[in-house]
């Protein structure tokens, strides 16, 4: 990788400040299948030992003044924008996006840092008139306690900052199981983090196989909050763990977003915004255009445009001048591919032109013809492909929308400004972009609802999840 910095590539995991080495497990690159490096796969002992020196780091960490947290959390954020190559490299070696998109996640999760540094500052309570003469009531905001998170591959450092920067500033410690495809992006913010001073034991970096892990976790009675970003059925496997010990949750969840463009729309920003939304990261994203639903009067102008812009996409290794790069393994390629065949077979035709290309690439492509009957409508593909459904009225494209238990993402293009309102408001989706096909942003609130999760992570609404309100009522005044 060529690293101005190689002290940021670690093969060890973070322990209560301790790196510990050991090779258990090996990580590929998914571009070559060449091994990057071997990392430990911890032991319920060792995660264990994460959580209780978390327990143990909060007393001085939530002592600390929130100008003292913020201040920290900012030096981490000048950290990592400083070191953005080297975190762009790691990135793309682990998990084969484009060195281009790599940078930009960087900036991306740097900027959930720099926000909530700036939150840290504005952490407030307040005093409720009480009803009782010689009463006062004060409303205070404390952390929630020792924070379990658990991150996927797809977005390997933005999903760790837009978690572990709030639970931070509020005062709260961490223990983070990042995934097993991707781990040394987190690793190496860990060490950006440690030179940031945040002390040891607060930040705790587990490596290693999820199930083991993650059932320490969610049984542990000193971990007070969840968060977690992945699957649907995994997602609610750890809610039913969590039970027992009723804790706080966090779950960004999967999804099957539609994407409605409408007669009216502007055709060339409704192309533009399907190539954001559909094939960033190669369609590896959970707010990716799923359904693309298209009115029949544009429809078949929409396409043509559409499958232009994807025959003109360049896929190969990320660290080369590409658009796409591999896939995360082979699973991820088998499950494209039989999305592609059950849409071939079930009636859809390709627009586009095939490509001979090795086996952990996907070919993206453009599927006119889609149906309800086809996986690619139920399921999320997670890869390049962009199924076309055609409709004909407003209530149709409504209740082809909304016709998936799922409610994460959503967007919908049209310059009738009573359809915006009215469209809009009918969706069932936690965020929705309106002539846009990108909609993440640390300023805004992030999550689901439906059977996509529960919370919100960014904006003010991140930090909350992270904060108890405490009454605390005051006599004999």
């Amino acid at each position: 990788m060529n690293l101005q910095d190689p002290d940021l590539f670690r093969n060890a995991a973070l322990i209560g400040g301790q790196w510990l080495a050991r090779p258990d497990m090996a990580v590929t690159n998914p571009a070559t299948g060449a091994v990057l490096g071997e990392l430990p796969d911890c032991t319920a002992e060792e995660t264990l030992a994460a959580i209780a020196s978390a327990e143990t780091a909060m007393v001085e960490w939530r002592a600390r003044t929130h100008a003292e947290r913020a201040d920290i959390l900012m030096r981490w954020y000048t950290l990592m924008l400083e070191n953005t190559e080297d975190l762009a490299q790691i990135l793309t070696a682990e998990q084969g996006k484009p060195l281009s998109e790599s940078r930009g996640e960087v900036a991306y999760g740097a900027s959930f840092v720099r926000w909530f540094a700036e939150e840290a500052r504005r952490i407030n309570g307040k005093i409720i008139p009480s009803p009782t003469a010689g009463k006062k009531i004060f409303a205070m905001k404390e952390p929630v306690g020792v924070c379990a998170i658990i991150t996927p591959w797809n977005f390997p450092i933005a999903m760790i900052t837009r978690k572990v920067a709030p639970g931070l500033a509020a005062g709260c410690t961490m223990v983070v199981k990042p995934s097993d495809f991707t781990p040394y992006s987190a690793l190496a913010l860990a060490v950006l983090a440690e030179r940031a001073g945040i002390p040891a034991g607060v930040l705790n970096i587990l490596t290693g196989k999820p199930a083991t892990i993650g059932a320490t976790l969610t049984a542990s009675p000193v971990v007070r909050k969840l968060s977690f970003t992945g699957s649907t059925r995994i997602g609610a496997l750890l809610a039913e763990q969590c039970a027992p010990t009723l804790k706080r949750l966090s779950l960004e969840l999967g999804g099957n977003a539609p994407f409605v463009v409408f007669d009216d729309a502007d055709l060339d920003a409704a192309v533009e915004g399907a190539m954001q939304s559909k094939f960033r990261n190669g369609g590896q994203t959970c707010v990716c255009a799923n359904r693309i639903i298209v009115q029949s009067g544009i429809h078949d102008a929409f396409v043509a445009a559409l499958a232009k812009r994807v025959d003109e996409l360049r896929v190969g290794a990320g660290t080369e001048a590409v658009d796409i790069g591999p896939m995360i393994n082979t699973a991820a390629i088998d499950k494209i591919n039989a999305h592609v065949a059950d849409a071939l077979d079930k009636g859809a035709t390709r627009v586009t032109l095939p490509r001979d290309l090795p086996s952990h690439f996907a070919d993206p492509v453009v599927l006119a013809g889609a149906s309800t009957e086809m996986l690619l409508a139920e399921e999320e593909t997670f890869g390049p492909v962009a199924p076309i459904f055609r409709f004909e009225t407003e209530d149709e494209a409504l209740a082809l929308a909304n016709g998936t238990p799922f409610g994460l993402a959503a967007y919908f293009y049209t310059r009738d400004m009573a359809r915006a309102f009215r469209f809009g408001e009918a969706l069932e989706f936690g965020m929705v972009g309106l002539n846009t096909g990108l909609i993440s942003s640390e300023v805004s609130p992030f999550g689901g609802v439906k059977a996509s999760g529960l919370g919100r992570e960014g904006a003010q609404e991140g930090i909350e999840e992270y904060l108890e309100t405490k009454a605390l009522h005051f006599g004999g005044l």
